[in-house]
């Protein structure tokens, strides 16, 4: 009877034992893998951007990139007068509006220049790299070149030639608005944006503008300003969708 007793024991203490070193059960262990394999979740910064990115693609009519990284040969958009200049048909109405709007807040705001063929950015751009090697006998041309760039862009490389560029102010002097913010302010709600901010040269490689305002689309116009982005940094921002 003792060694009985003593085999039901033992075998007792081994089945224990087995028990506490099982493997874990199926809904245990799929709950861990399914815990291991989640992707993070965007932050709440990201998920609010992408949900309210525009519908937009960077080779949408309004959104073409010139600049002196992507020259464009002539593009002889279809264009109508306003006041003194002439801009892109499409964005006519809008022009219109945003000058009204502007002289609201300053009768003296008037558009300053608009669409330039290539011939005549040609015209300009001497003109400008004559003035400062006239002004600074000690600048060579590349010199010369490098300071206007700062504020007007070579032919093909100005967006001016897409007739989607305004300047608009009320002064005929770069960077001597009275009511440049203000303007710039209210500029999204007609589908302009300032092109050239205080801090974007990184981007643009254009020094700040008061006075040049880009059509974009109220969409875009609205996102870019809000998210502090140029067209530059929007335009690989849509390419990365």
């Amino acid at each position: 009877m003792l060694v009985l007793a003593i085999c039901a024991l033992v075998f007792l203490v081994h089945t224990l034992l087995k028990k506490d070193t099982a493997t874990p059960t199926k809904s245990a262990t799929t709950s861990q893998s399914q815990k291991s394999s989640a992707k993070p979740k965007a932050s709440t910064t990201e998920a609010k951007k992408d949900k309210n990115l525009p519908d937009s693609k960077s080779t949408d009519w309004d959104l073409v990139l010139v600049n002196r990284d992507h020259p464009k040969d002539e593009m002889s958009p279809d264009v109508v007068q306003i006041d003194n200049i002439w801009v892109d048909a499409r964005i006519s109405d809008a022009t219109e509006k945003f000058l009204a709007a502007a002289q609201a807040i300053n009768p003296a705001e008037h558009l300053i220049s608009g669409y330039r063929s290539v011939a005549y950015q040609t015209t300009l751009y001497e003109q400008y790299v004559a003035q400062e090697m006239a002004a600074d006998p000690s600048l060579d041309r590349e010199a010369a070149e490098k300071k206007v760039q700062t504020y007007s862009q070579p032919p093909t490389k100005s967006e001016h030639q897409t007739g989607l560029a305004i300047d608009l102010s009320d002064v005929d002097s770069l960077n001597e608005s009275t009511t440049a913010e203000q303007v710039a302010a209210i500029a999204p709600e007609y589908g302009f944006v300032l092109r050239f901010p205080q801090g974007g040269i990184t981007s643009t490689g254009v020094d700040y503008e008061d006075w040049h305002f880009r059509y974009v689309g109220v969409a875009n116009a609205k996102y870019m300003t809000e998210h502090h982005l140029t067209l530059e940094d929007y335009i690989k921002l849509l390419d990365k969708k």
